[in-house]
C-alpha cells in the first residue's frame, strides 16, 4: 500500500501580534494537519517588542522575515507577510497555510486562500476579531493550548464552560444539532466522527476554545444529546426537545341571569 504524500503546509507568523512563549505548542498542531516545511516570522526584528521571538526562531528553525516601519501608525510587516502568502500560493506547491496572528486584517487574505481550495488553519488569542476566526478552516485559541511558558504571557488555559453557558452560545448549538442532523441515521443516531468532519467542513471549531479537550466531552457537557458508546465507537442523538404545553381551552361566559 502506498501511503499518501504529508501535507505542506506554509506557517506565516505575524511576530507584532502574536506571543513568541506559545510557539512550542503552536508547531505540534500545525504538524496534525501536516509538514510546516515553510516557516517564517514578519517584523521589524530591530525592535526591542520582539526580543521574545528572536530566543525561539533559531530553536524551531523559523526564517525571520526584516520589514522595517517606512511611516508611523503602519504595519508593513502584514503587507509583506500577505505578498510572500500571494508568491506561495502561486507556486502551487503548498497544501495549506499555518497564520499565527491576532489581526482580522488578515481575514481578507485567508478568504483568498480558501477560494483556491487551500486550507488555513489559525491561532490567535482571545482577543481576535471574529470575522478572522470565522474565517479560518480551524482557528484555534493560544490560551486553549496549555498554561504560559514564560513571563511576557499572562494567559492561562481555557476553562471549561458550563452547560449553562454552552446552550446559551447560539451559534454553538447549532452548529452542534446541525452537524448531527446531517450525520444522523434513520433512529437520530450519529457517529462522533461523522459530526466532526460535519463540524468542520460548516465553521471554523475547536472544542479547546471552549475548554474541552475532545469533542466528545464538549457534547456531553452541554447536556443537549445523547451519548452512548459501544467498544470505542461513540454515537450522539439530541435529546428529546419539551414541547410548549397547549393552552387551555377558554372558559365558556356564564349566562345572563343564569
Amino acid at each position: 500500500m502506498i501511503e499518501s504524500p504529508e501535507k505542506r503546509i506554509a506557517l506565516l507568523i505575524d511576530a507584532d501580534n502574536a506571543p513568541a512563549s506559545k510557539i512550542e505548542l503552536i508547531l505540534p498542531e500545525i504538524a496534525r494537519f501536516g509538514v510546516a516545511n515553510v516557516r517564517r516570522a514578519y517584523g521589524n526584528w530591530k525592535s526591542p517588542h520582539l526580543k521574545g521571538w528572536e530566543a525561539v526562531l533559531h530553536t524551531h528553525a523559523i526564517r525571520p522575515m526584516q520589514q522595517f516601519a517606512y511611516s508611523s501608525g503602519k504595519n508593513a510587516s502584514d503587507m509583506a507577510m500577505v505578498v510572500d502568502a500571494m508568491d506561495l500560493l502561486y507556486a502551487r506547491n503548498l497544501d495549506g497555510f499555518a497564520i499565527v496572528s491576532s489581526d482580522a486584517d488578515f481575514t481578507p487574505l485567508v478568504m483568498r486562500l480558501l477560494t483556491d481550495g487551500m486550507k488555513v488553519y489559525g491561532f490567535g488569542e482571545k482577543k481576535t476579531p471574529e470575522p478572522f476566526v470565522n474565517a479560518c478552516s480551524k482557528f484555534t485559541y493560544v490560551e486553549a493550548l496549555g498554561a504560559p511558558r514564560a513571563a511576557d504571557d499572562v494567559s492561562s488555559a481555557t476553562a471549561p464552560k458550563d452547560g449553562k453557558a454552552l446552550r446559551g452560545d447560539t451559534r454553538l448549538v447549532q452548529l452542534l444539532r446541525g452537524a448531527v442532523d446531517s450525520a444522523a441515521d434513520d433512529d437520530g443516531w450519529a457517529h462522533l466522527g461523522a459530526v466532526g468532519k460535519q463540524v468542520a467542513n460548516q465553521a471554523s471549531f475547536d472544542s479547546r476554545n471552549y475548554g474541552y479537550r475532545k469533542l466528545s466531552d464538549l457534547i456531553r457537557a452541554t447536556d443537549l444529546f445523547e451519548v452512548r458508546q459501544v467498544e470505542q465507537v461513540i454515537y450522539v442523538r439530541d435529546k428529546p426537545r419539551n414541547k410548549p404545553a397547549p393552552a387551555a381551552a377558554p372558559k365558556a361566559k356564564p349566562k345572563a341571569g343564569g
